[in-house]
């Protein structure tokens, strides 16, 4: 029943708004088509913005900054206790989901999907955000172009989401 109700939701919310929308005399069609040219001329508006995102974040993968940041910080995560596998994926959640979502799926190929660290990885997953994909995507959209303090702000968030992560898991897993 829930499977049913899942699938038919969609179509069930888009008849309702064209019965609703007919029902108190609205254009539905031509509302329909004023939003979807504002919609395209926002993707275009954000397409230097993304453009500009994804190369930046290809070049710091391919320069091997990651792998570099992840071995200097090595000896204070084992110090820390905190497996070192986990790193990568909290470098890289702030600039990709796919990314992010690819390490996870290799760290839960190598560690098991229940072990302590493929759970600790669920929850930084959960607990972060593509901090570089938001803010060129809603920033472009709107037309922020100074946007400093909020890459400051998002990068702070992230990092807390990660250590609070680390700590939430540390107790539970560990």
């Amino acid at each position: 029943m829930l499977s049913f109700l899942s699938a038919a939701l969609i179509p069930i919310l888009v008849c309702f708004f064209l019965l609703y929308g007919t029902y108190k005399r609205v254009p539905v069609y031509e509302t329909f088509t004023e939003g979807a040219k504002e919609g395209f001329s926002i993707s275009v508006r954000i397409i230097p913005y993304l453009v500009a995102m994804m190369v930046a974040v290809g070049m710091f993968r391919a320069s091997g900054a990651i792998d570099l940041l992840a071995e200097a910080l090595k000896p204070f995560l084992v110090w820390a206790g905190i497996p070192a596998d986990l790193l990568p994926l909290a470098i890289t959640r702030s600039l990709s989901g796919s990314g992010a979502r690819g390490i996870f799926a290799e760290l839960a190929a190598a560690h098991g999907p229940d072990s302590p660290v493929t759970k600790t990885a669920a929850v930084m997953l959960g607990s972060s955000e593509t901090t570089f994909y938001v803010l060129s995507v809603y920033f472009g959209a709107v037309g922020v172009t100074k946007f400093r303090h909020a890459v400051s702000a998002g990068i702070v968030a992230d990092l807390a989401g990660v250590v609070i992560a680390l700590i939430v898991s540390k107790l539970a897993f560990y």
